[in-house]
């Protein structure tokens, strides 16, 4: 055991060398993700499905490329971050490849927690509604991720200090990301069961994305459904679901919009907070509560 959890510390000469072992498998993707999109595009018009909007799809993409962006500036940082975690524990792995499995599961837990937290905080809710926002549900989608996301990493700092080498811990985390593409699309029906009961296939996740009732909250894991079963939370997809968040927003294009808006619906609710408690609640409340005390303030106004 002792042999096991005795590898040295990194040196962060050796940071620039770790950037490139962890790869870019994200950035090596993006030629095959915009072919299956191009391709899922021509079928939703051959089809005359047409479940994409111009406007909506166009604001993904610039949201997409702001995250690429964002990404590679920032990826330094968070390997030194990584570097200094597993230097100051005692227990570190050697990068061994195996050790991948044991991380993409303990990853994928702290992703559940992560991504549940997240619809019911609206701290971290406001880091997240902008992948909800899409009234279509396609590809494009998948690129919809928050240029503030990088604030629930501290969800995933168990990982780093269980001692996985920062390049597993890295690799693992692209290959979570790219696994959730596919998950997009309304043109793969259900699976085969045995998949069905173990990831988070595209009927999984379209439940996730449903605003009806019976779907809110529900099917939060990213690779494997088996946590939403454990931990209470998964819900089969039965009718089709209705697509978007309860509250819609009016500028699918902007980038900025699409990325900030609910901060600016925050700030507006900070200004009408009676007190300390209530602002508090605006901040970390839960996103329901909050829409059901505004909406019953409105309704005490109109009488």
């Amino acid at each position: 055991m002792s042999s096991f959890f005795g590898a040295p510390p990194i040196s962060y000469e050796n940071i620039k060398e770790l950037e490139q072992q962890s790869g870019d498998l994200i950035i090596y993707a993006i030629p095959l993700m915009a072919f299956f999109t191009l391709l899922e595009i021509w079928y939703s018009w051959y089809s005359e499905k047409r479940n994409y909007n111009t406007k909506e799809s166009l604001g993904s993409l610039f949201v997409g490329l702001g995250n690429v962006g964002i990404n590679v500036i920032l990826k330094v940082a968070f390997i030194s971050g990584a570097v200094y975690i597993y230097n100051v524990i005692p227990w570190r792995m050697e990068l061994n490849w195996w050790t991948l499995f044991p991380c993409l599961l303990i990853y994928d837990l702290c992703s559940y927690w992560a991504h549940r937290v997240s619809h019911f905080n609206r701290f971290f809710w406001a880091t997240h509604v902008i992948h909800h926002s899409a009234d279509n549900y396609n590809l494009t989608v998948s690129f919809r991720l928050s240029w503030v996301q990088h604030f629930k990493l501290l969800f995933f700092l168990p990982v780093a200090f269980l001692g996985f080498h920062p390049v597993i811990f890295f690799i693992v985390n692209q290959i979570s990301v790219l696994f959730q593409f596919w998950q997009h699309t309304e043109y793969i029906g259900k699976l085969p069961r045995i998949f069905e009961i173990l990831f988070v296939t595209p009927s999984n996740h379209r439940v996730h994305h449903g605003s009806d009732e019976k779907y809110i909250d529900k099917n939060f894991a990213a690779i494997f459904i088996f946590w939403d079963k454990l931990f209470g939370t998964y819900q089969l997809e039965e009718e089709k679901p209705t697509y978007g968040i309860t509250t819609k927003i009016e500028h699918k294009l902007n980038p900025l919009h699409l990325n900030f808006h609910e901060y600016e619906s925050m700030m507006e609710d900070l200004k009408t907070a009676k007190n300390f408690k209530e602002k508090w609640f605006f901040i970390f409340g839960s996103p329901g509560k909050i829409d059901k005390l505004k909406k019953q303030r409105i309704n005490i106004e109109k009488e």
